[in-house]
């Protein structure tokens, strides 16, 4: 079920996320779909972005690279055998070839036997360009564009341009890995931002180390990071290292207390699949939630 806040929300295309009040009495964490639904459909695809919708989603994650004459389009992978029938890097290939693959290529789905189909594969489903995304999703949805690709500085470039040339910029909040394109992307006086993975995973590890909130994030930043995350802990001892394995929950009670200091301050929780994270997400106070299946998170209350 949609939530209260963006019923509000789809009531006119001016009033977004980025918008949304510093305080609201709706606890529930709005969901948004991860690729437009990675588990559900083809990722990153037109028709991900529709059934997304139509399956509850609040909002669109969507990942962006450009081509080799520098059309930004929607893929994730490093190597465009992950997930289509060629192999290569997208800015190997030019509009024109990307135009001639299938996005749905290896999406799998099993039947009631465990067999895997691949029901796509003679159904094509093109990569689309961002302005076409744009163009087909409506322009009260908001839209979260990951910037995954380096060199950074074409890709930011062509998504600006884009931007520019569709009127959008209200309506995107921009996200990468790489701080140098978060960085690129603020030398546009119209991009919203989210803060850089590097500066939200270091205020969480000052917090969790030190125990204090020394350095909340300013008013008006947006942060994002998983809700729980496998990492590595290494210890260097005299005669060698030791190598821990530690199932780190990001967000407590006393993390968004701590990143809430100065005021409205967004947090987007990553990797929330089941019932169980959403709930927890929600008790914690979470803004939103992103998740590679809304089919499976409609039934989450």
């Amino acid at each position: 079920m949609t939530s209260g806040i963006f019923r509000i929300l789809n009531a006119a295309s001016l009033c977004m996320l980025v918008a949304l009040p510093a305080t609201s009495a709706f606890a529930d964490p709005l969901i948004i779909a991860h690729r437009g639904g990675t588990g559900d459909t083809p990722e990153n695809t037109l028709l991900a972005f529709r059934t997304a919708l139509d399956n509850g989603a609040d909002a669109l994650w969507m990942t962006v690279q450009v081509t080799k004459d520098r059309v930004p389009v929607l893929y994730r992978p490093g190597d465009l055998g992950a997930l289509t029938e060629a192999h290569g890097r997208i800015d190997e290939f030019t509009l024109g070839d990307i135009e001639q693959l299938n996005a749905g290529y290896s999406f799998e789905v099993k039947d009631a036997s465990g067999q895997i189909n691949y029901p796509y594969r003679d159904k094509r489903l093109r990569i689309p360009t961002l302005r076409e995304a744009l163009q087909a999703v409506p322009a009260n949805v908001p839209i979260m564009l990951d910037m995954k690709q380096t060199p950074a500085a074409p890709l930011v470039a062509a998504v600006a341009r884009i931007l520019d040339e569709s009127n959008a910029w209200s309506r995107v909040r921009l996200y990468s890995t790489d701080a140098e394109a978060i960085q690129l992307m603020k030398a546009y006086p119209k991009a919203q931002v989210f803060e850089t993975r590097d500066a939200t995973r270091d205020r969480l590890l000052d917090l969790s180390l030190g125990g204090t909130c020394d350095n909340p994030p300013p008013a008006g930043s947006w942060v994002g990071i998983e809700l729980h995350r496998q990492v590595e802990v290494i210890e260097r001892f005299t005669l060698g290292t030791g190598v821990s394995k530690v199932d780190a929950k990001w967000w407590t009670p006393a993390a968004v207390k701590c990143f809430k200091t100065n005021g409205d301050v967004k947090i987007v929780a990553f990797g929330v699949d089941s019932a169980e994270a959403y709930a927890t997400a929600s008790k914690l106070g979470i803004d939103a939630v992103m998740t590679d299946s809304p089919r499976a998170m409609r039934n989450r209350q």
